[in-house]
């Protein structure tokens, strides 16, 4: 059987797909797995045991320039790669309107997707022949993802899976071993997909003088347009903190891998540690943690936001909280390191 899995995007996106890649494996061993991705997440989907190949596209790139000459060589060539790829079935867990075009693009005749409302907008519908319906137990994302397993007959587990990283950081600490540190540090994400996820550069500033008092050095990381924020964390924690060299994904897994602990927001970043077992800790601000939240064996989550009594299934959006304070940073990761539960109303462990 010849697959194709569509989740272009985004890194914590991709993540919470893993699971599902790994079940569609292990219900079917003979099964063909093509993941078809954004090119700056490939390495997020390359090398992972459950995919047999990858084709990377450029949606972003073809929408700013959608009559140049590039855009039409490109995206021609990815029809020709799906056609020939002959899919049996498109899986599309993403749901969105790119997504479901991509689907289209494959030409397979069994093109599933999900349900609304897990699926967040409606037109993607228009281009499956089948949908499917998340979890109504789990809340979590993953678990809804892992349902998708259904489309080739198979049954999903019972318990949420955890996304599991360790092939990435193994190919990774192969490929970059000049990102390895010796002395235990901290990593601070101060960077968010959208501007109401981020942190507070002051209460992370004040952490990383906390976290050094501790003989933890201080490392702030960042991706595209984050580095001012890391700058000014850097300058809040008057000096304690530095900031952490530019990196590629594969780069940012080792430095992520070798760190005592990660303090993040909401962002992809967080997801990747959690998934690699290093001791993470989420601060949730305007989501809700219980359906996007990091999963792993070393992870807990600090959340002052209004939750509602239920988990909506096609949105993790929730009445925005206070930031925690930088004492109750450091008691949360204190106990996470630990081993100790969360026991403030407002943490999940």
């Amino acid at each position: 059987m010849r697959l194709a899995l569509i989740r272009l995007s985004a890194l914590g996106d991709i993540i919470h797909t893993w699971p599902l890649a790994q079940s569609l494996r292990d219900n079917r061993p003979d099964l063909h797995l093509t993941w078809v991705v954004e090119e700056p997440f490939r390495p997020l989907v390359e090398g992972h045991p459950a995919v047999d190949s990858v084709i990377t596209v450029a949606t972003k790139r073809w929408r700013k320039a959608p009559f140049a000459p590039r855009t039409r060589s490109e995206t021609d060539a990815v029809k020709t790669r799906l056609r020939e790829l002959t899919p049996d079935l498109a899986l599309d867990s993403q749901g969105t309107l790119k997504s479901a075009w991509i689907t289209r693009w494959t030409g397979a005749g069994d093109r599933v997707g999900l349900a609304r409302p897990w699926r967040r907008e409606l037109l993607p519908g228009l281009v499956y022949t089948r949908v499917l319906p998340g979890s109504r137990e789990e809340p979590h994302v993953v678990a809804t993802n892992s349902m998708l397993v259904r489309a080739i007959d198979a049954k999903p587990g019972r318990k949420t899976p955890a996304p599991d990283g360790r092939w990435l950081l193994e190919q990774s600490n192969e490929r970059c071993p000049e990102v390895r540190r010796t002395t235990p540090y901290a990593v601070l994400l101060p960077g968010a997909g959208h501007p109401s996820k981020v942190l507070s550069t002051d209460v992370l500033g004040d952490l990383a003088r906390r976290l050094v008092s501790r003989a933890l050095k201080v490392l702030v990381a960042w991706g595209p347009g984050e580095l001012e924020r890391a700058e000014a964390v850097v300058a809040s924690s008057d000096g304690a903190a530095e900031v952490a060299p530019p990196t590629s994904l594969e780069q940012l897994t080792v430095l992520l891998g070798g760190a005592s602990v990660v303090v993040g927001a909401d962002t992809g970043p967080v997801h990747l540690a959690a998934s690699i077992e290093t001791p993470t800790l989420g601060i949730f601000l305007t989501t809700d943690w219980r359906r996007n939240g990091p999963l792993g064996p070393r992870t807990a989550v600090l959340s002052g936001a209004a939750l509602p009594k239920h988990v909506r299934p096609g949105s993790a959006g929730v009445n925005p909280g206070p930031m925690p304070s930088a004492e109750t940073i450091e008691k949360s990761v204190i106990k996470l390191l630990e081993g100790s539960p969360l026991s403030s109303s407002h943490c999940r462990s």
